[in-house]
């Protein structure tokens, strides 16, 4: 199994040095270069305090110029919210300007707050998604593209510059199906279960596993990757002091994520959970690496290729480059391929 270090940003208060949020990325990704991580990740969101990189692919770029080895992986670019004749060209330029580490993560969206006043409803994503991911595949691949579809129109074009390799592509889905449909296409994916159980996990990893068998030849080679909240702490007084950051996180993410929306100045309203700071514990994988090595032992089991670690819930990006050195002498060369 293969380690992939999340490149969370979250703004706790306005007050705050908002330069901070790149430096800090920034820091975590040459850490991981140096400590032998196989890859970052970069999110796509707009408009809101977490996950707050409104341009992926330039961070990505960023990236490229103080690291030599790590991928460099979207999670993800947001498909419905791109022209995909510009973007294709945008991600044929990061590739050659990353030096061929680029992995372009892309996905349906998931807040309905940040889509709607973006101009994309969230319930025609799914839609808008599945056309947009078609376009960007054949102009990636081929010359002369027209289109004559629900959302787009288009006479035959190039995009230019042409690729210099294919660029590996990873669709985000979290519901089973999806993730067979996608797998069975022969396309690279990412999955999460957020704070689920270990049982909603492997239903995902097992939906993979059907569909790389019907894919035939396309699915030889495909890769699953899934992210989990993942932090090796000290002991277990630092365990239960990053579960409750991870718990008051979830807090604003659960708002937007399939609730409410409550957003003031950019600000997201911390709002009341159903589930329990306990629940949530038994769910995330925040403890000392001893237990770590043994819990993530069931994710190799599994047959996930690659884990992408979020660690990122408001603590220092100190405390969180520490934490990094821990996982990566503790914990990795348990699991590690």
């Amino acid at each position: 199994m293969e380690f992939n270090h999340f490149l969370t940003a979250f703004l706790p208060d306005r007050e705050r040095d908002h330069t901070r949020i790149y430096a800090d990325m920034i820091a975590q990704a040459e850490a991981a270069d140096r400590l032998g991580y196989s890859a970052v990740s970069i999110p796509e969101h707009h408009l809101i305090n977490i996950l707050l990189v409104p341009a992926p692919l330039q961070m990505a770029v960023r990236l490229a110029a103080t690291t030599s080895r790590i991928r460099l992986v979207t999670a993800v670019v947001v498909l419905p919210l791109h022209d995909p004749r510009m973007l294709a060209g945008e991600v044929i330029q990061a590739d050659m300007l990353c030096d061929g580490r680029l992995v372009l993560g892309v996905g349906r969206g998931a807040f309905g707050y940040e889509m709607g006043r973006l101009g994309v409803p969230i319930e025609t994503s799914r839609e808008r998604f599945a056309e947009t991911l078609d376009i960007l595949l054949a102009l990636l691949a081929g010359e002369e593209v027209g289109w004559d579809g629900a959302y787009y129109q288009f006479e035959p074009l190039t995009v230019m510059p042409r690729p210099v390799r294919p660029v590996p592509i990873m669709v985000a889905v979290m519901a089973p199906e999806a993730i067979y449909q996608s797998a069975s296409r022969g396309i690279h994916i990412q999955t999460t279960p957020l704070g689920g159980s270990h049982e909603q996990l492997l239903t995902q990893v097992d939906a993979f596993r059907r569909g790389q068998a019907d894919a035939g030849a396309a699915g030889e080679g495909l890769r699953l990757a899934l992210m989990r909240g993942v932090y090796a702490a000290k002991d277990e007084r630092d365990a239960r002091r990053v579960l409750e950051l991870a718990y008051g996180y979830y807090k604003r993410f659960d708002n937007v994520f399939g609730g409410p929306g409550i957003v003031h100045g950019g600000m997201i309203e911390p709002l009341p959970r159903t589930q329990t700071i306990e629940e949530l514990g038994q769910n995330l994988v925040i403890c000392p690496p001893a237990e770590m090595v043994e819990r993530l032992a069931g994710y190799a089991g599994a047959g996930i290729d690659e884990l992408i670690t979020s660690s990122n819930f408001g603590q220092p990006v100190e405390e969180t480059i520490e934490m990094m050195h821990r996982f990566s002498e503790e914990v990795m060369p348990h699991l590690s391929a």
